[in-house]
Protein backbone atom coordinates (compact mmCIF):
# COMPACT_ATOMS: atom_id res chain seq x y z
CA UNK A 1 0.00 0.00 0.00
CA UNK A 2 1.37 3.33 -1.08
CA UNK A 3 1.61 6.01 2.35
CA UNK A 4 2.62 8.94 0.42
CA UNK A 5 4.08 9.82 -2.85
CA UNK A 6 6.78 12.82 -2.46
CA UNK A 7 7.98 15.14 -5.35
CA UNK A 8 11.42 16.75 -5.68
CA UNK A 9 11.89 20.48 -5.37
CA UNK A 10 14.60 22.36 -7.29
CA UNK A 11 17.59 23.78 -4.51
CA UNK A 12 20.49 25.71 -5.30
CA UNK A 13 22.86 24.36 -3.04
CA UNK A 14 25.09 27.94 -3.88
CA UNK A 15 27.05 28.88 -6.77
CA UNK A 16 24.38 27.58 -9.31
CA UNK A 17 24.48 23.82 -8.58
CA UNK A 18 21.06 22.83 -8.52
CA UNK A 19 19.85 19.73 -6.77
CA UNK A 20 16.64 18.19 -6.60
CA UNK A 21 15.56 17.43 -3.07
CA UNK A 22 13.34 15.27 -1.57
CA UNK A 23 14.22 14.39 2.10
CA UNK A 24 12.93 15.80 4.33
CA UNK A 25 9.28 16.76 3.37
CA UNK A 26 6.42 18.90 5.09
CA UNK A 27 4.51 15.84 6.25
CA UNK A 28 7.34 13.32 6.05
CA UNK A 29 10.31 14.10 7.12
CA UNK A 30 12.19 10.21 7.60
CA UNK A 31 12.19 7.37 5.87
CA UNK A 32 13.76 4.90 8.55
CA UNK A 33 17.00 6.92 9.25
CA UNK A 34 17.10 8.86 6.31
CA UNK A 35 16.33 11.94 6.90
CA UNK A 36 17.66 13.87 3.99
CA UNK A 37 17.88 12.52 -0.19
CA UNK A 38 19.14 15.03 -2.71
CA UNK A 39 19.19 13.62 -6.76
CA UNK A 40 22.26 15.63 -8.01
CA UNK A 41 21.51 15.94 -11.75
CA UNK A 42 21.94 14.73 -14.49
CA UNK A 43 23.98 17.81 -14.98
CA UNK A 44 27.02 18.48 -17.82
CA UNK A 45 29.40 20.63 -17.03
CA UNK A 46 32.20 22.44 -19.51
CA UNK A 47 34.95 22.51 -19.12
CA UNK A 48 35.98 25.88 -17.04
CA UNK A 49 33.35 26.05 -14.29
CA UNK A 50 34.09 28.74 -12.12
CA UNK A 51 35.09 27.40 -8.21
CA UNK A 52 31.62 29.20 -6.92
CA UNK A 53 29.91 25.88 -8.09
CA UNK A 54 31.93 23.57 -5.79
CA UNK A 55 30.37 22.79 -2.71
CA UNK A 56 32.96 24.58 0.09
CA UNK A 57 33.31 23.48 3.58
CA UNK A 58 30.80 22.92 5.55
CA UNK A 59 29.63 21.62 9.16
CA UNK A 60 27.46 18.55 9.81
CA UNK A 61 26.77 16.80 13.59
CA UNK A 62 24.20 14.05 14.31
CA UNK A 63 24.22 11.94 11.00
CA UNK A 64 26.12 9.89 8.38
CA UNK A 65 26.67 11.65 4.72
CA UNK A 66 25.87 8.97 2.50
CA UNK A 67 27.43 9.87 -1.41
CA UNK A 68 26.81 7.84 -3.97
CA UNK A 69 27.14 8.44 -7.99
CA UNK A 70 25.94 7.19 -11.71
CA UNK A 71 28.35 9.19 -13.53
CA UNK A 72 31.04 11.65 -12.72
CA UNK A 73 33.32 12.64 -10.32
CA UNK A 74 33.20 14.72 -7.02
CA UNK A 75 36.72 15.45 -4.38
CA UNK A 76 36.10 14.86 -1.28
CA UNK A 77 38.17 16.51 1.28
CA UNK A 78 37.49 17.02 5.15
CA UNK A 79 38.24 17.79 8.87
CA UNK A 80 39.72 14.53 9.75
CA UNK A 81 42.38 14.30 6.95
CA UNK A 82 40.74 12.55 4.19
CA UNK A 83 41.22 13.39 0.43
CA UNK A 84 39.14 11.21 -1.42
CA UNK A 85 37.75 10.75 -5.31
CA UNK A 86 34.53 9.42 -5.69
CA UNK A 87 33.50 7.70 -8.97
CA UNK A 88 30.60 6.00 -10.46
CA UNK A 89 29.54 2.99 -8.50
CA UNK A 90 31.47 3.90 -5.31
CA UNK A 91 30.22 5.06 -2.12
CA UNK A 92 32.05 7.59 0.30
CA UNK A 93 30.53 7.46 3.99
CA UNK A 94 31.15 10.29 6.39
CA UNK A 95 30.64 9.87 9.94
CA UNK A 96 29.80 12.90 11.63
CA UNK A 97 29.22 12.37 14.89
CA UNK A 98 29.91 15.73 17.55
CA UNK A 99 31.04 17.73 14.56
CA UNK A 100 33.09 17.29 11.28
CA UNK A 101 33.56 19.69 8.48
CA UNK A 102 34.34 18.74 4.44
CA UNK A 103 34.28 20.69 1.19
CA UNK A 104 32.69 18.35 -2.25
CA UNK A 105 34.64 19.80 -5.30
CA UNK A 106 34.39 19.39 -9.13
CA UNK A 107 37.81 19.29 -10.29
CA UNK A 108 37.37 16.94 -12.73
CA UNK A 109 34.64 19.26 -14.28
CA UNK A 110 37.03 22.29 -14.31
CA UNK A 111 39.64 21.03 -15.84
CA UNK A 112 38.07 18.60 -18.56
CA UNK A 113 34.21 18.84 -18.04
CA UNK A 114 31.96 16.23 -16.43
CA UNK A 115 28.30 14.85 -16.52
CA UNK A 116 27.45 14.75 -12.95
CA UNK A 117 24.45 12.36 -11.46
CA UNK A 118 24.30 10.58 -8.24
CA UNK A 119 22.89 10.70 -4.96
CA UNK A 120 23.67 12.24 -1.88
CA UNK A 121 22.01 11.33 1.38
CA UNK A 122 21.82 11.71 5.42
CA UNK A 123 21.37 9.15 7.62
CA UNK A 124 20.78 10.26 11.40
CA UNK A 125 22.95 9.06 13.73
CA UNK A 126 20.48 6.83 16.72
CA UNK A 127 20.71 9.28 19.99
CA UNK A 128 23.86 7.13 21.45
CA UNK A 129 26.14 7.83 18.84
CA UNK A 130 25.10 10.90 17.85
CA UNK A 131 28.53 12.52 19.72
CA UNK A 132 30.82 9.58 18.46
CA UNK A 133 34.37 10.42 16.83
CA UNK A 134 33.93 11.88 13.13
CA UNK A 135 35.32 9.19 10.81
CA UNK A 136 35.44 8.65 6.88
CA UNK A 137 35.48 5.40 5.19
CA UNK A 138 35.57 4.97 1.03
CA UNK A 139 33.99 2.13 -0.60
CA UNK A 140 35.05 0.42 -3.97
CA UNK A 141 33.39 -1.01 -6.67
CA UNK A 142 34.92 -4.22 -4.93
CA UNK A 143 33.18 -3.86 -1.88
CA UNK A 144 30.08 -2.92 -3.13
CA UNK A 145 28.97 -6.03 -5.23
CA UNK A 146 26.26 -6.40 -7.68
CA UNK A 147 24.00 -9.34 -8.31
CA UNK A 148 20.72 -10.36 -10.42
CA UNK A 149 17.30 -11.36 -9.30
CA UNK A 150 14.26 -12.13 -11.29
CA UNK A 151 16.14 -10.62 -14.50
CA UNK A 152 16.69 -6.68 -12.17
CA UNK A 153 20.17 -5.75 -11.37
CA UNK A 154 20.92 -4.57 -8.06
CA UNK A 155 24.07 -3.18 -5.62
CA UNK A 156 22.86 -3.38 -1.72
CA UNK A 157 24.96 -0.35 -0.92
CA UNK A 158 24.58 -0.64 2.97
CA UNK A 159 22.34 -2.10 5.08
CA UNK A 160 20.70 -5.91 5.04
CA UNK A 161 18.60 -7.24 2.31
CA UNK A 162 17.56 -10.06 0.17
CA UNK A 163 19.22 -12.21 2.32
CA UNK A 164 22.91 -10.49 2.03
CA UNK A 165 24.75 -8.13 3.97
CA UNK A 166 26.38 -4.80 2.93
CA UNK A 167 30.07 -4.49 3.85
CA UNK A 168 29.46 -0.43 4.75
CA UNK A 169 29.28 0.04 8.89
CA UNK A 170 25.89 1.43 9.90
CA UNK A 171 24.35 2.42 12.89
CA UNK A 172 20.79 1.22 12.79
CA UNK A 173 18.93 -1.12 11.09
CA UNK A 174 18.71 -0.45 7.50
CA UNK A 175 18.88 -1.22 3.98
CA UNK A 176 19.90 0.80 0.66
CA UNK A 177 20.20 -0.37 -2.79
CA UNK A 178 20.66 0.36 -6.45
CA UNK A 179 17.89 -1.66 -8.64
CA UNK A 180 18.77 -1.37 -12.75
CA UNK A 181 15.23 -2.52 -14.49
CA UNK A 182 14.43 -3.49 -17.88
CA UNK A 183 10.89 -2.79 -18.88
CA UNK A 184 8.15 -5.27 -17.12
CA UNK A 185 10.89 -5.96 -14.38
CA UNK A 186 9.49 -5.66 -10.56
CA UNK A 187 11.70 -5.30 -7.40
CA UNK A 188 10.46 -5.99 -4.32
CA UNK A 189 11.77 -3.85 -1.09
CA UNK A 190 12.26 -6.30 1.72
CA UNK A 191 9.11 -6.62 3.83
CA UNK A 192 10.87 -6.62 7.10
CA UNK A 193 11.99 -2.78 7.99
CA UNK A 194 8.85 -0.89 9.19
CA UNK A 195 9.47 2.33 6.41
CA UNK A 196 10.57 1.79 3.28
CA UNK A 197 10.23 4.05 0.02
CA UNK A 198 11.55 3.87 -3.29
CA UNK A 199 13.20 6.55 -5.56
CA UNK A 200 12.65 6.98 -9.43
CA UNK A 201 16.27 8.29 -10.79
CA UNK A 202 15.15 7.84 -14.51
CA UNK A 203 12.31 5.94 -16.32
CA UNK A 204 9.22 5.52 -14.99
CA UNK A 205 7.65 2.66 -12.62
CA UNK A 206 4.38 1.30 -11.86
CA UNK A 207 2.95 0.54 -8.55
CA UNK A 208 -0.45 -0.30 -7.20
CA UNK A 209 -2.03 0.82 -10.57
CA UNK A 210 -0.18 4.16 -10.75
CA UNK A 211 2.43 5.51 -12.56
CA UNK A 212 5.55 7.28 -10.84
CA UNK A 213 8.18 9.54 -13.27
CA UNK A 214 12.01 10.27 -12.44
CA UNK A 215 12.25 12.93 -9.21
CA UNK A 216 9.03 10.87 -7.33
CA UNK A 217 9.69 8.93 -4.15
CA UNK A 218 6.77 6.21 -3.25
CA UNK A 219 6.25 5.52 0.54
CA UNK A 220 4.97 2.60 1.58
CA UNK A 221 2.97 1.76 4.08
CA UNK A 222 4.40 -0.81 7.03
CA UNK A 223 3.48 -4.70 6.65
CA UNK A 224 1.78 -4.24 3.40
CA UNK A 225 3.80 -5.44 -0.24
CA UNK A 226 5.73 -2.82 -1.68
CA UNK A 227 6.77 -3.82 -5.30
CA UNK A 228 7.28 -1.16 -8.06
CA UNK A 229 7.36 -2.58 -11.77
CA UNK A 230 9.26 -0.79 -14.88
CA UNK A 231 6.93 0.74 -17.25
CA UNK A 232 10.00 1.60 -19.23
CA UNK A 233 13.91 0.96 -18.44
CA UNK A 234 14.67 2.42 -15.28
CA UNK A 235 16.80 3.15 -12.48
CA UNK A 236 15.76 3.36 -8.87
CA UNK A 237 17.16 3.21 -5.52
CA UNK A 238 15.38 1.31 -2.44
CA UNK A 239 15.82 2.50 0.73
CA UNK A 240 14.52 2.28 4.52
CA UNK A 241 14.93 0.90 8.25
CA UNK A 242 13.63 1.17 11.48
CA UNK A 243 12.26 4.38 13.32
CA UNK A 244 15.12 5.70 15.34
CA UNK A 245 12.89 8.44 16.94
CA UNK A 246 12.36 12.34 16.34
CA UNK A 247 15.07 14.38 15.03
CA UNK A 248 15.77 18.40 14.62
CA UNK A 249 17.34 19.84 11.51
CA UNK A 250 18.57 23.37 10.87
CA UNK A 251 20.97 24.41 8.17
CA UNK A 252 23.72 20.89 7.79
CA UNK A 253 23.29 19.94 11.68
CA UNK A 254 20.97 17.05 12.69
CA UNK A 255 20.23 16.44 16.04
CA UNK A 256 17.82 14.60 18.67
CA UNK A 257 18.40 18.15 20.57
CA UNK A 258 17.55 21.41 19.59
CA UNK A 259 19.86 23.24 22.28
CA UNK A 260 22.64 20.78 20.31
CA UNK A 261 21.61 22.25 17.06
CA UNK A 262 22.56 25.67 18.77
CA UNK A 263 25.26 24.67 20.40
CA UNK A 264 27.24 24.09 17.04
CA UNK A 265 25.95 27.10 15.28
CA UNK A 266 27.37 28.73 18.24
CA UNK A 267 30.92 26.49 17.14
CA UNK A 268 30.65 27.59 13.63
CA UNK A 269 30.24 30.99 13.94
CA UNK A 270 32.72 31.62 16.42
CA UNK A 271 35.33 29.26 13.93
CA UNK A 272 35.50 26.53 16.75
CA UNK A 273 34.86 23.91 14.12
CA UNK A 274 38.05 22.87 12.47
CA UNK A 275 37.92 23.32 8.05
CA UNK A 276 39.56 20.66 6.49
CA UNK A 277 43.88 20.36 6.28
CA UNK A 278 43.91 20.61 2.21
CA UNK A 279 40.82 23.13 1.96
CA UNK A 280 40.85 25.22 4.77
CA UNK A 281 40.94 28.83 2.65
CA UNK A 282 37.00 29.58 2.79
CA UNK A 283 33.78 28.00 4.34
CA UNK A 284 30.30 28.61 3.80
CA UNK A 285 28.86 30.75 6.44
CA UNK A 286 26.10 30.22 8.69
CA UNK A 287 22.64 31.44 7.01
CA UNK A 288 21.38 34.48 8.26
CA UNK A 289 18.55 33.50 11.42
CA UNK A 290 15.32 34.85 9.66
CA UNK A 291 13.98 38.28 11.15
CA UNK A 292 11.29 38.16 12.84
CA UNK A 293 8.04 39.45 11.91
CA UNK A 294 6.40 41.94 13.60
CA UNK A 295 2.50 40.38 14.66
CA UNK A 296 -0.26 41.42 13.09
CA UNK A 297 -2.73 44.88 14.35
CA UNK A 298 -5.72 43.37 16.68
Amino acid sequence: MIELAISSRRKDLGGGFQVSRVLPFATHRMVGPFIFFDHMGPADFAPGIPKSMDVRPHPHIGLSTVTYLFDGEIIHRDSVGSEQAIHPGEMNWMIAGKGITHSERFEKARAKGDRLHGIQSWVALPAEKEETDPSFVHYGLEALPNFEEGGVWARLIAGEAFGRKSQVKTHSPMFYVHWALGPGTRAQLPANYSERAAFVVSGSVEAEGQTFEAGQMIVFAAGKDAVVKAATRAVVMGLGGEPIGQRFIEWNFVSSSKERIEQAKADWRAGRMKLPDLDNKEFTPLPPEPTPQPAPPL
